[in-house]
């Protein structure tokens, strides 16, 4: 069989091999963000979590469902902390 592309160079200085990684994350959360705003995109982010996963849920059979499962339960086990820490921060602000 006739491959169409050519194997890679021997070259021991590749670009992959020099390249540096980069200085500041892809993703980062600004200092200033209020306790308020992180806990309400950390709830919306699991119960997001949870959604897709009860939806995946019903595409799996055996121990991948399970497993999707289970990892539902966690991330709904989070999104009742976060719903707990949320009401706890309405009537610390509200007092």
């Amino acid at each position: 069989m006739y491959k169409v592309t050519p194997n890679p160079p021997n070259d021991p200085n590749l670009a992959l091999d020099q390249a540096q990684p980069p200085s500041s994350s892809l993703f980062s959360v600004t200092d200033d963000a209020s306790s308020e705003m992180l806990i309400a995109n950390s709830y919306e982010t699991f119960s997001s979590v949870t959604a897709l996963l009860l939806d995946l849920s019903d595409e799996l059979t055996g121990k991948q469902r399970d497993v999707a499962l289970a990892i539902h339960q966690l991330s709904e086990l989070s999104v009742l902390l976060v719903d707990k820490l949320m009401a706890r921060e309405s009537a610390s602000t509200v007092s």
